[in-house]
Order: structure tokens, then sequence, then C-alpha cells
């Protein structure tokens, strides 16, 4: 018999603190820990977890299920760390030519990734129909040439949304040559727009390292805390992915912990549609909730100077945060964007620090109590003036995020929201809900887990009710793939795409399908 879901733990590594959380089968808040995240992964877990489990009045082994939201991959992209040499192979010769891969890409983080790129001889109309024959030797070529170097391998092809034949003829060509290295496919992971898709789908095939170091720096916490326990990562539309499909598809933990801390904020003030303004100890996302998810971006997303056209949440990102640095000279207030991050506790003025932060502000302005209040009185920094400019950056940023004239409802969370005041312009409401301050670790613990696919379909020969049905039962055999219980899944979205001026009749659809945890 399966083991029944009981309590569930959940873990979210930002850059300034890892929180942890337990809820139990009915969603309820039975404790959290919040400790400084640490330089090792796996210490932070490790450290989190026994944190949260010292708090816990409930025997460890009624653990069953634990989710980690994490930023490492972000992390790793932008500072162009722990990434796989990455073999670029793009089906699309002659007809993609001129625009080599990889073109737009930073020099450091192309250094660090690339293993080669080479532009090969397919790809389909957005018919499907092929282009050319697949240059299956050229592809050898080029693998035989670059063996020593290459880590992992990343293949697009033109329009392979619509047809991936070319791609999967390229993975068996990949493993004939190299054997068993990670192979990324774009239809996969990205949706139309060559350039995007690609890049996206490079990102991923570098990123499996990293996703390797988490799910064992996870499992390794897990065991060293003594718990059996099945394991999830989020990913960036709030939902869960098994540690199986995390490494096949690292690429979706990036943006998870925005998506996190909206799905708990969701969660602690019942709202389905709402602002979430998430401040840290560095930034403030802003994103928005829709039916209770995270709103995807309908834009290429940028990553680290990279443009990617995955599912990513649509967010809105300031330079202001509980930790923000606050300097005054003769030109005026300066807010940000430094931060003094994780050293908060050592460096801000109210606890014997000598760095001037936001947090000393909503001290000061007795929005926040925190350390001393008194040891702000010799400070001749305005620490008023600085957080009416925060005000004023946080509701501009707002603004910019509706989609709709009027006010907006607005739920406040994160553990540097105190910087926030109770009334914000083009706000109806400012919610500060209590656990505030784990929003992202409880949006974690009470997840679905989540499928999603963008495809575009050839109607010859087949009704828009017939594509329409293999796409959400493609998404919904995603789910389950995710781990999600095929007899829960259920379609939550699903979007009909025209794409007029072709020869042929094509459709793209955009299904998303989402279901609470398998317990087998």
């Amino acid at each position: 018999m399966p083991r029944p879901i009981d309590l569930r733990i959940g873990i979210d590594v930002g850059g300034t603190n890892t929180d942890a959380v337990v809820v139990d089968n009915d969603q309820r808040l039975l404790a959290q820990f919040k400790t400084p995240t640490t330089f090792d992964l796996g210490t932070g877990i490790h450290q989190a977890i026994a944190g949260v489990s010292s708090v816990l009045d409930a025997p460890l082994d009624r653990v069953t299920h634990v989710m980690l939201g994490t930023t490492h991959a972000t992390n790793a992209i932008l500072e162009g760390r722990e990434l796989l040499k990455t073999a670029v192979v793009r089906i699309g010769a002659p007809a993609t030519l001129s625009i080599p891969p990889l073109l737009d890409w930073p020099s450091e983080l192309r250094a660090a990734a690339s293993a080669g790129e080479v532009i090969i001889p397919g790809g389909s109309e957005v018919s499907g129909e092929p282009i050319v024959p697949f240059g299956r030797q050229e592809l050898v070529r080029f693998l035989e040439e670059h063996a020593g170097t290459i880590e992992a391998v990343a293949i697009t092809s033109v329009f392979s949304p619509v047809s991936a034949e070319h791609e999967l003829e390229a993975e068996q060509v990949v493993h004939e040559v190299l054997g068993d290295v990670p192979v990324s496919l774009s239809y996969r992971i990205g949706s139309l727009g060559l350039l995007e898709r690609e890049n996206a789908c490079v990102l991923n095939s570098s990123l499996v390292g990293v996703a390797r170091k988490v799910v064992s720096g996870l499992t390794d916490a897990l065991e060293r805390n003594g718990i059996d326990a099945v394991a999830y990562l989020t990913q960036n539309d709030g939902t869960l992915m098994g540690l199986d499909y995390v490494l096949r598809f690292p690429v979706l933990s990036i943006g998870s912990g925005p998506a996190n801390s909206m799905r708990g904020a969701g969660y602690l003030t019942q709202e389905t549609d709402a602002l979430v303004v998430d401040v840290g100890g560095t930034s403030t996302d802003i994103g928005v909730l829709v039916n209770g998810f995270p709103r995807e971006s309908s834009a290429a997303v940028n990553i680290g100077g990279v443009r990617t056209n995955f599912r990513m949440p649509d967010l809105n990102s300031i330079a202001v945060g509980g930790g923000t640095k606050i300097a005054q000279d003769g030109d005026g207030i300066k807010v940000g964007p430094e931060s003094v991050g994780h050293r908060l506790v050592t460096e801000s003025l109210v606890f014997g620090g000598a760095s001037p932060t936001l947090s000393d502000a909503a001290v000061s302005a007795e929005r926040a109590e925190m350390g001393k209040r008194d040891l702000l009185a010799d400070t001749a920094v305005d620490l008023a003036g600085a957080l009416r400019i925060a005000d004023e950056r946080v509701a501009i940023a707002i603004d910019q995020m509706k989609t709709t004239r009027g006010e907006a409802r607005v739920i406040a969370v994160g553990g540097g929201s105190v910087v926030l005041p109770p009334e914000l312009e083009g706000a109806s409401v400012v919610l500060h809900p209590e656990h505030y301050d784990v929003a992202n670790a409880i949006g974690a613990a009470i997840a679905s887990v989540s499928g999603q696919v963008d495809k575009v379909f050839k109607l010859a020969g087949r009704t828009r009710q017939e594509v329409t049905d293999e796409a959400t039962t493609d998404a919904r055999n995603e789910a389950i793939s995710a781990g999600a219980d095929p007899a829960a899944v259920e379609i939550v979205e699903i979007e009909e795409v025209p794409m007029a001026y072709l020869t042929e009749p094509v459709i793209r659809i955009r299904a998303k399908a989402a279901g609470p945890l398998s317990t087998v």
C-alpha cells in the first residue's frame, strides 16, 4: 500500500535566508524556522530541516514529503559557475547560417557553458515537412572532433515544436558517438522562436550538473536528519517536479522562488487574484496571481543576459529590500542598489553595525521592530526620506504590473516586507498576512504538480478537437511524469493561438494540467 500523505516540509533557499515550514495534510502550518543561507547548499538545507524539526511537536517519521525551492540554478547562470560544457547543435542549415548559435550571449557565460557550436542540415517547415535531409554525417564529425570536452549536448531544430523528428534522430546519434551524456531537446523546453528556444535548451543542458548537486544536497540532508520522505523541487509556475524530472529539466527551477512566494501569499490570504509584493533582503519581486497561480510572462524572458522563451512567471523586480543600503551626500539620498544581504543582523545600525539600511528606516518610522531603536539617534542620514523613495519605487513597480486601470488588491510577503507602509498608492488594500516572512516555504509545501504543453499542430486530416485532445493528453502525461496523482490530474488552462497566412492550416495550443501529489 502507498504511504498516505501526512506531514510535509517546505524549504526555500533564498539569497539571504533559508526558510523551512511544516504543514499537515490539511495544509495547516505546524512549525517554521529561518536560518541564514550558507555557501554550501547541502549544509543550509540540513540546518533548515534540523531547525524546523526542533520546534515541531511531532515525530519526524510522520514527514512523508519534502519540497525545495532554490535560486541555485539562477545564481549559477548569473555567476557562470558549475555549468556543464555543452555541445550546441542546431539543425537548420542552410536556412539559419546567417545567425550563429549563442551570438548574443555574454562572453563570460558563453565561455563557461559552450563546448562548441555547429549548424547542420535539417529542420522542418512550419507545416512539418522537412526543409532538407538530416545531416547525420556532419553531426558525427562535429561530435568526434569535440568528444574530449563535451559534458552535455543541446539539440535545437527549426520548427521542432511542429515536428521533432530531426531532434530525435540527432539524440540517437549523440548516444551512439558519446554514450550516456545528458541531452536536451528544444521541443520539450521552449516554444516557437528559434533563437530563444535554442538559448533555453542550452541553459538546460548546462544546468544538469547544478541539478545533480541540488538533488544530492537535498537527499543527503534528508538522510542526515533521518527523514524517509519523497522529495520534490518547485518549478517556476508554482508547482512541483520529481527529482528525476529535475535532472531532465533543471531550467524549470529558475524563477521558482517568486512563484513559491505568490502561491504562499494566496494560501495565507485565501486570495486567488491579486498582486503579490515579495520583499527580501536585496530585492522586491512583484507578480500577479491569476486563479491561484502565478501569471506567466507572454514575452521573451532575459536570464543572465540571455533571451529565452520557456515558461516563466511575469515579474517586475526592483532593488528594494530590507538590507538595501542608504547613503547621503551633497547630491541627496541614494537608496540601493547595494545591499548588506545576509549580513543585515551585523551591519545594520539597529544591530550595532555601520551601514544605514531600509530596515533601519522602517524601525525609525515604527513600521518594524528589530534590534535597538536608540542606536539610530545619532545617524545623520535622512531615513524618512529614504523610505519615501523606496515607497515610490514600489508603487511605480506595482502600477507597471497592472493590466487594468484602478486600484488593485496587494499582498505583501517576505521577511523584508516590514519596510512597506500599511497603504500603497495604487492599491485598494495592502494585506500583511500572518507568517508573511515564510510565505515562500509555505508555497513550496502546499504546491501541487503540473505539466504544460505548448505545441504547434498540423490540422491536415484532423479536426481541432482531435489536436486539442492530443495537447491535453500530453499535458496530463507531463504532470504525471512530474509526480502528480494520475487519478486526480485536471486541465486547468487551455489556450488556442491561431496562426494565419500559412500555406497549410496549423494551430498552436497551450495546455496546462495540475493535480495533487501522488502517494505511489
